[in-house]
């Protein structure tokens, strides 16, 4: 063999062992698959293109010259997920601490922008002790990375997977990404850790009760989907991308199915209880309507009382944004105002039509959720809801009361259809809370004894007068009554009929979002 080729091969084979068989080993020991096992599960099988396998960091401070960090501790490059076109970055905890230098940055930075001039998606799959503090304010050109990941924003699917630490000011990244993904046990993110807050403020606390996978699903909302382990993760970001188009200019993949587009779902004709104060499991829904009963949930364990979820409906793929009854009565507050307004943006960006699935009493009462700004979160969902340009189909299912029915796209918020079902009431407020105010004076004045009696009679009467679907749909507030049995054979009409809808926009910068 050509001497010279030998001993590229070599050391080629060197560096793709990254820190060498016993920090891999370590690596496995913790659980976590090395960032090259990692590659090769994610990309289909001899797809991926690596760049920069000899890549060389060249700092000489604090003994940093007789380090060697093999591919400066990141893999990146492009391949194939499931048939179509992706770039990936993965640091290397096995090469000293997959940290960030500047030579390592510049790889990042290579894929990114390669990905952004070539409209496909990219995935960081992320386990980093953060910045190499050998390199000093020379480590800091990571933070261009943020300006990429804007850039990025709403053209490209950008998927955040952490597997491991990611800490300091590389957790923005990540949070400006489309999707963050934790795995459970083995990933953490924070800005600052446990030591540096217990010197600070005297909290004791470890690194996974402070920014652990489970933390940052329930608690934060920083991470939107938890998985138990790296081969979840990496199934789950294949499960994302199969929904979500190359770019914003390309409309999103169909998959092929065997459920029929007509399909009735009768056992929703009595799924509403006839107790309107009787909870109900929204899911149960959306798993009725969606191709297959298949659905893919967006932050399952954070503001329960809102479900977003990716379905398909003949094939294609929809966004759904339903209340949820049996979590805080399905009430809008902070938290699910955000996750609401996120989501709504995401599929906005990616040419997603939007399904909303009403049933909601109002905003949560209280004054922390007052002074927490609730006018202020919520009106992040209104906005997203108007911005939105994609196919857009509300249903009311049941209650759709007072301000909470902007957040969840009423007609004025250029909703394109509005369907009801016979159990739905459209009103400005609760039928009690109504007659209460309305009836104030007769309620009072009738014996104690026949208080009660009176207002259950006043507040039915009040609800036949003005809150049953038939007004709201003689004033056009909503377009039809259905069978709740039709819902899946009607959205899927309705969206074949919008699939070419275009809307002019006004030739301004941007618009300015509450946050």
């Amino acid at each position: 063999m050509n001497p010279k080729l030998n001993d590229w091969l070599e050391k080629k084979e060197i560096l793709e062992q990254g820190g060498g068989p016993a920090k891999i080993e370590k690596q496995h020991n913790q659980g976590k698959l090395t960032a090259r096992e990692r590659i090769n599960k994610l990309f289909d099988e001899d797809t991926f293109v690596e760049y920069g396998l000899f890549a060389k960091h060249r700092c000489v401070k604090f003994g940093m010259e007789n380090v060697v960090i093999p591919a400066d501790g990141v893999i990146v490059g492009f391949g194939k997920i499931n048939g179509r076109p992706a770039y990936a970055y993965a640091h290397d905890f096995t090469a000293s601490g997959g940290t960030l230098g500047e030579i390592h940055s510049k790889k990042i930075h290579k894929v990114i922008s390669a990905a952004i001039d070539s409209g496909v998606p990219c995935i960081a799959l992320t386990d980093s002790g953060g910045g190499r503090i050998q390199e000093a304010i020379i480590s800091q050109n990571f933070l261009e990375l943020f300006r990429y990941n804007v850039e990025a924003s709403g053209w490209i699917p950008q998927i955040s997977a952490i597997m491991g630490p990611c800490a300091g000011g590389a957790a923005y990244s990540s949070a400006l990404m489309d999707f963050v993904i934790s795995v459970d046990k083995t990933s953490y993110m924070f800005l600052t850790g446990p030591k540096v807050i217990e010197q600070v403020t005297g909290e004791v606390i470890d690194n996974e009760s402070l920014g652990g996978a489970l933390a940052h699903n329930k608690l934060s909302g920083v991470s939107h989907m938890l998985a138990k382990d790296d081969e979840e993760c990496i199934e789950l970001i294949k499960d994302i991308l199969s929904y979500l188009p190359q770019n914003a200019d390309e409309k999103p993949p169909v998959k092929p199915t065997d459920d029929p587009s007509d399909r009735q779902i009768p056992e929703l004709d009595d799924f509403i209880p006839i107790n309107t104060a009787r909870a109900f499991d929204v899911k149960k829904i959306i798993r009725a309507i969606a191709d297959d009963g298949v659905y893919l949930e967006h932050q399952p364990l954070f503001a329960r009382n809102i479900v977003t979820a990716f379905i398909r409906m003949g094939g294609k793929p929809v966004g759904v944004v339903a209340n949820q009854p049996s979590v805080r009565a399905g009430c809008l507050d902070i938290n699910s105002s955000d996750k609401g307004a996120r989501f709504i943006r995401i599929c906005d960006s990616f040419g997603i039509p939007l399904v909303w699935l009403t049933d909601v009493p109002g905003f949560l009462p209280g004054v922390d959720q007052e002074h927490g700004g609730v006018i202020r979160h919520g009106a992040k969902m209104v906005y997203a809801c108007c911005e939105a340009t994609v196919p857009k189909i509300s249903i009311t299912l049941r209650k759709n009361y007072g301000g909470a029915t902007a957040a969840m796209c009423s007609k004025e918020m250029g909703c394109d259809v509005n369907l009801i079902w016979p159990t739905g009431e459209s009103t400005i407020m609760g039928a009690d809370g109504a007659a209460a105010i309305i009836f104030k004076k007769e309620i009072e004045a009738a014996p104690p004894e026949e208080r009660a009696e009176l207002k259950k009679r006043l507040t039915d009467g009040y609800v036949e007068e003005v809150g049953n679907p038939y007004l709201s749909t003689s004033i056009l507030e909503n377009d039809e009554i259905i069978r709740p049995a039709d819902t899946r054979r009607k959205i899927i009409q309705i969206l074949e009929i919008l699939e070419g809808k275009t809307v002019q926009k006004r030739n301004k910068k941007h618009g300015n979002i509450p946050v």
